[in-house]
């Protein structure tokens, strides 16, 4: 995978910095333009994917010694402090002195946002679906490795029901069976690209917010609370949209083969919703109580930012706009693969 195209000065100037390399090309952290919303800014979160991905895979066209770079670590680290800072703003953590596992319940019961899962199984066209499991590619293709960086930072209980919960995800050893696996075959059969980053430069601001306030938390130990939580709301907020999924792609003419990751989450999810709320997040708030809060909001910050991605989608959907930045990048060819023409 090569550097994405840029996207403002931001971007110019890191990936300029990291291709020459020359990190005197970086701009300096004191001088960086902080958007009015971090959250949505399609120059602050693709500069911050890129940093974050020197974590995962790289990038080709990038020395892999970049990774810890002081310089390109600063520049990270000040436009963490701006998401981060978004997220505490505009994430709902009522006050309560329930039970973690309660607290969670409550904040997913309560979530009332928009869902494109509902649309997806009455409404959606097949361009639509095709166009948001683009769009997903670029967390799915990585899925579970943000909340893996949380292993080595818990102990006891907690640690024993993260890794049950990511074993289930990493396919329990049969690669075949790996749920970002799973997600390439769902992304074969649409006709469209498997390789992992193929549609970043297609996807909006939002869309990279999902994975980078994951790897976000992930690579930082003092937000292991954070972490924790995001991946309960996560699994508690899955099973269900995955049936509507799977029903919607069916409606559209999937078949079971397509049809494979959703209908996996489906079971599995449901299961780790149990092991997510009282057992991982459960173990962590008794081991160290002063990460409660920081538990709960991990959980609220997940739905914001899932609420803030479906507005954006279903409302470039209901004023029949494409939800991508490239519509072009999913073309008639993947329509006419996904209908077997």
């Amino acid at each position: 995978m090569l550097l994405p195209e840029p996207r403002g000065p931001l971007t110019q100037a890191l990936v300029d910095a990291l291709r020459r390399p020359d990190l005197s090309l970086l701009p300096a952290v004191s001088g960086l333009r902080m958007p009015a919303d971090p959250i949505g800014d399609d120059d602050l979160q693709l500069a911050l994917w890129i940093c974050f991905e020197l974590h995962y895979r790289g990038f080709d066209d990038v020395a892999e010694t970049m990774e810890w770079a002081p310089p390109v670590i600063a520049v990270r680290r000040a436009l963490e402090e701006q998401l981060l800072a978004a997220l505490r703003r505009e994430s709902f953590v009522p006050p309560s002195q329930a039970p973690v596992a309660e607290r969670l319940r409550a904040l997913v019961d309560g979530d009332d946002g928009p869902s494109v899962a509902r649309f997806v199984q009455t409404k959606a066209t097949l361009a639509q679906f095709t166009e948001f499991a683009a769009q997903r590619s670029v967390y799915q293709l990585k899925e579970a490795d943000p909340h893996t960086w949380a292993v080595p930072r818990l102990s006891g209980r907690a640690k024993a029901a993260l890794v049950e919960i990511q074993i289930d995800e990493y396919g329990r050893g049969d690669e075949t069976r790996m749920h970002y696996e799973l997600y390439r075959g769902l992304l074969r059969g649409l006709g469209l690209s498997d390789a992992y980053g193929a549609y970043v430069d297609a996807v909006p601001g939002i869309t990279l917010a999902i994975s980078n306030v994951m790897s976000m938390f992930g690579l930082r130990r003092d937000l292991r609370g954070a972490l924790v939580g995001h991946l309960a709301a996560y699994e508690m907020t899955s099973s269900a949209p995955c049936r509507r999924y799977a029903k919607g792609l069916r409606r559209l003419g999937g078949d079971d083969e397509m049809c494979r990751f959703y209908d996996e989450h489906v079971t599995a999810d449901a299961l780790h919703e149990q092991l997510a709320a009282h057992d991982l997040c459960g173990g962590l708030a008794e081991a160290e109580p002063q990460l409660i809060e920081d538990i709960v909001f991990g959980a609220a910050a997940c739905l914001h930012v899932d609420n803030r991605f479906a507005e954006h989608v279903l409302g470039a959907w209901q004023r029949g706009r494409s939800s991508l930045r490239k519509p072009d990048a999913v073309g008639a060819s993947a329509l006419l693969a996904a209908v077997g023409v």
